[in-house]
């Protein structure tokens, strides 16, 4: 429950295929996969702006899927992302892309998984929204997989680091992010 693991390689390589494989979303093809029944994960895709109504303000989108919670616990959990007074009742479509991926940490955070996997999370972050994403990382008490490019949040939140290559498979990576960008530097060179 206290891995914080980085998932790190060139674009295309499958990382995002890697996180679906896990989760379930596509089948395996070969190996196998099992999750526990009791296991709670939260999952944010790159494209969870995707899961979102538009038409739907933060408020109706958390009532939607938590039909039996009460507006005032709605709204103090949104509050705890910064969706606050009227922003919350505001259509997303009227939202920035980070108010509006505070809205995707809400939903899935809403049910307080053990795992959290974050496929690029830090898109349309700003940097102010990506430092105060880390803190609340940082104090999270699950598991966190993370596929990111962003180096800065990778060596602020992981402690394990796996390279997925096409060629190689999913190898740990023994050393820290700027270690691993060193030697991605080196390989460059070498070419």
């Amino acid at each position: 429950m206290d891995t914080r693991i980085a998932m790190v390689g060139p674009n295309g390589a499958g990382k995002s295929t890697l996180v679906k494989t896990l989760i379930g979303q596509i089948e395996n093809l070969n190996g196998y996969r099992f999750i526990h029944g009791k296991l709670r994960v939260g999952v944010f895709t790159q494209h969870h702006m995707d899961m979102l109504d538009s038409r739907l303000s933060p408020v109706e989108q958390l009532m939607k899927a938590n039909p039996d919670e009460t507006g005032e616990a709605i709204r103090a959990h949104l509050g705890s992302f910064g969706i606050s007074g009227n922003l919350a009742l505001r259509p997303m479509y009227l939202l920035s892309g980070g108010q509006k991926s505070r809205v995707s940490f809400s939903l899935i955070t809403w049910n307080k998984p053990h795992i959290l996997m974050l496929d690029e999370p830090t898109n349309h972050l700003d940097f102010d929204a990506i430092n105060a994403l880390i803190v609340a990382l940082n104090n999270y008490e699950g598991g966190l997989v993370v596929v990111s490019h962003d180096q800065y949040f990778l060596s602020a939140l992981c402690d394990r680091i796996y390279v997925i290559d096409q060629s190689t498979g999913v190898n740990q990576f023994d050393r820290d992010i700027d270690d691993y960008r060193k030697y991605l530097l080196a390989r460059a060179a070498k070419k």
